[in-house]
């Protein structure tokens, strides 16, 4: 009975592979009498006018229009069109036909040209939709955490890696794998994977995971001077340091609109050194008086930039606005500058948060919203940009009238990803935006899936997306390992405060 079932299960998903095969394979029927239609076909998701990377995954998409026969086909100037040919509006690229006409039109242009036969048999034709293919490729992998819509649900929080260029997408970090941990922000130094971080909260104590070379050690970023974990997190290009924020968040709740809102009581700066063990810091960082957090450095590593504001008690939360910051350091004589105003809430009247510094040191793109530094849970945070070379600073066309945030530049600075709800304002999801040599931010497009109906029902969250340019080398099996390991946390000497003043001696 047992063989009868497998024979019968095989012969299903061959017939099911051959019909998948024949729907793509199967030569379109003639199209020359079709009725022009004046205007483009609806799609969803919305992949029209845009410029993509030419190691995109397919476009798949729905075409939104009554038939009961759908024919696509996508062509350039270069290469061999693809044709497909669907009883479904649900059209699926091949991926390898894909590839080749990416290739051949790279820095071109491609076009989709729709076809419907409707219920009398008539074939419409509908305007082409062009799509700009851009000289620059996106980096290969997309590292983003997945969250569940209930807040309280902190154990189901994953870390997932996307390869960009096909739809395989595989677990890094298990929350459940690890006695039910939270996992919290990640960070890669130079968009490459072998120098990592990940943060865990749950029963088996808090620590920050610091991966190097393929293996993982276990820090408690905690001292006398700051009792709150690591947060935020930035390597130092050089790769010799860590430097973090240290937060006392407290989430509370609204009744109407956004029901989440974080109020930040205390944050402070702080640098960690793996070889010497060593937490260090600045008396400019780490201010009693004032809340310092998000910290970015400067490709060069000359200057962190972070966001700063007056502490405020928690009846005042609508009125705390962040300044965005910067500081010089010299990494040779380890020592600090002056903090400066980069951009002052008193100008915009918004909150900042959230720099990121682009690749080749000249832009500082960084969120603006109405009022504390939680961007994700602020329908009005949008996305800008700074021109640290020219001084001006400019709202970005990619933003929607939900919350954007969470961007990231890809290695090459033609790129950026950032966490978007526009979509329904609930959850966030990956948007990709080609940035091009003028400092123009083009059309953003979500995320493709391999089924085009995917975010109709995904009802996770996408967190803190981050390009990088390789996979990470490690396994769920190796994060579980070193948060479930019974030997403590290698606890850091703390040679300065972050919550208090610093001894005598600090930069």
């Amino acid at each position: 009975m047992r063989r009868r079932v497998i024979v019968i299960a095989g012969a299903l998903l061959a017939a099911a592979a051959g019909a998948v095969v024949c729907t793509v394979a199967s030569r379109p029927p003639a199209l020359e009498g079709a009725r022009a239609v004046a205007r483009r076909a609806h799609i969803r998701p919305d992949y029209a006018n845009l410029v993509i990377p030419p190691n995109i995954a397919p476009l798949n998409f729905r075409v939104l229009e009554d038939g009961r026969r759908y024919v696509v086909r996508i062509s350039g100037a270069g290469g061999e069109p693809v044709e497909i040919d669907s009883s479904s509006p649900r059209i699926s690229i091949p991926l390898g036909d894909w590839r080749k006409l990416l290739q051949a039109n790279r820095g071109g242009r491609v076009r989709f040209e729709i076809f419907v036969q409707g219920g009398a048999g008539q074939w419409s034709r509908f305007a082409p939709i062009p799509n700009d293919v851009a000289e620059e490729p996106i980096d290969g992998y997309l590292v983003y955490r997945l969250i569940r819509a209930l807040f309280n649900v902190y154990s189901r929080v994953d870390i997932h890696e996307r390869d960009l260029t096909t739809f395989e997408e595989r677990v890094v970090v298990n929350g459940r794998a690890m006695d039910r941990s939270c996992v919290n922000c990640h960070t890669f130094r130079d968009h490459k994977t072998a120098d990592m971080l990940v943060h865990v909260r749950g029963r088996r104590g808090v620590a920050m995971l610091l991966g190097r070379g393929g293996r993982l050690a276990k820090v408690e970023t905690r001292t006398k001077y700051n009792p709150s974990p690591a947060a935020y997190t930035c390597w130092h290009p050089s790769g010799r340091f860590v430097t973090f924020s240290v937060n006392k968040l407290r989430m509370f709740y609204h009744e109407l609109g956004e029901a989440r809102d974080v109020f930040d009581a205390a944050s402070d700066l702080g640098c960690y050194w793996p070889a010497s063990n060593a937490l260090k810091s600045s008396r400019h960082l780490t201010d009693p008086d004032q809340l310092e957090t998000f910290p970015n450095w400067s490709p060069d590593g000359r200057y962190l930039y972070f966001c700063r504001a007056p502490r405020t008690p928690f009846r005042r939360y609508r009125q705390i606005r962040y300044d965005l910051m910067r500081i010089r350091y010299d990494l040779d004589a380890d020592t600090w500058g002056l903090p400066e105003v980069v951009l002052s809430a008193k100008e915009t009247g918004r909150s900042a948060a959230e720099p990121r510094v682009s690749p080749d040191g000249r832009y500082v793109m960084f969120c603006l919203f109405d009022y504390g530094s939680f961007p994700v849970y602020q329908p009005s945070s949008d996305l800008y940009l700074m021109d640290l070379q020219g001084g001006g600073w400019r709202k970005l066309s990619v933003n929607s009238a939900r919350s954007e945030s969470w961007h990231c530049w890809s290695s090459n600075g033609r790129w950026f990803v950032f966490a978007s709800k526009r979509r329904d304002g609930l959850f966030a999801k990956p948007y990709l935006s080609y940035f091009d040599r003028t400092g123009r931010a083009h059309k953003p497009f979500v995320l493709p899936q391999r089924d085009p109906d995917f975010y109709e029902s995904s009802l996770r969250t996408y967190n803190v997306p981050e390009l990088v340019s390789q996979p990470v080398p490690l396994r769920p099996r190796d994060f579980a390992r070193a948060v479930l390991a019974p030997s403590d946390a290698r606890s850091a000497e703390a040679i300065s405060g972050a919550t208090a003043r610093p001894r005598a001696g600090a930069n």
